[in-house]
């Protein structure tokens, strides 16, 4: 799968997407993650990629020539558009606080497609002919605001390439993380199995797989219904759920 960062600062993002996990699934050829500065093609000499907004106010605007000129120069003059019929059209993502806030159930959408680009922000926003004729998408990761999209950027980048086959060492590992089944993951514990008088869990050394699935659940359960009850309320319980709970 291929990732567009298209960016001011693409210097922010590189040192994240060599490293780690990421760094092994671009040396598998897994995941292509490409960063594209926007100011190489703003025009001009100076090479000006942001404005006073019209109206008045305060901050500076991104102009749109140099994104739409970066998006469609990378993804081709049709950008958004599928190259052919039998291909999803490449997601062209605003990182903005006005999208949609992003979650797993998202991040398994976007990892159904071969490519998507993410176009960072910054000062005060985007020219709003941007957000109109060239985006496909808007992304939020929460109700706040950052100096810039980048952070939000390697975080959909992130959160999207873990869910790829063969990304992770356990192929199954991204199935039980916190939100993708729904619920808050279960405790972790390793090595030693006691610490400072602290001990894992009896069930957990007992070598009885059945016991040690139910005692996961259970407790992915309760810890869900403690700190995220919202979630539990939308989650799909079966009867031995419910017996957990003790509802």
């Amino acid at each position: 799968m291929r990732f567009d960062i298209f960016t001011l600062f693409p210097e922010v993002c590189a040192p994240y997407v060599q490293e780690s996990i990421l760094k092994r699934a671009q040396a598998a050829g897994l995941v292509d993650v490409r960063l594209h500065n926007i100011r190489d093609y703003a025009p001009g000499k100076h090479q000006v990629t942001d404005d006073e907004p019209y109206g008045g106010g305060g901050g500076m605007v991104m102009k749109p020539e140099p994104v739409f000129n970066a998006v469609e120069t990378v993804l081709g003059s049709g950008a958004g558009d599928a190259p052919e019929a039998s291909k999803a059209p490449t997601p062209i993502i605003l990182l903005t606080p006005q999208g949609r806030t992003f979650n797993q159930e998202i991040a398994y959408e976007l990892a159904r497609h071969e490519r998507i680009a993410l176009v960072c922000g910054r000062y005060e926003g985007f020219d709003e002919r941007i957000r109109e004729h060239l985006a496909t998408d808007e992304l939020s990761i929460g109700d706040y605001v950052l100096t810039g999209g980048e952070l939000a950027a390697l975080i959909v980048v992130d959160a999207v390439a873990r869910l790829l086959p063969g990304v992770l060492g356990d192929p199954t590992g991204a199935e039980d993380d916190s939100f993708a089944m729904g619920l808050l993951e279960y405790p972790h514990y390793t090595r030693p199995a006691e610490y400072r008088g602290w001990r894992v869990p009896d069930i957990l050394v007992s070598g009885d797989h059945g016991k040690v699935a139910r005692w996961r659940r259970q407790q992915a359960l309760l810890r869900t219904r403690r700190r995220r009850p919202d979630l539990l309320e939308r989650a799909p319980l079966s009867k031995d759920d419910r017996k957990l709970l003790g509802d």
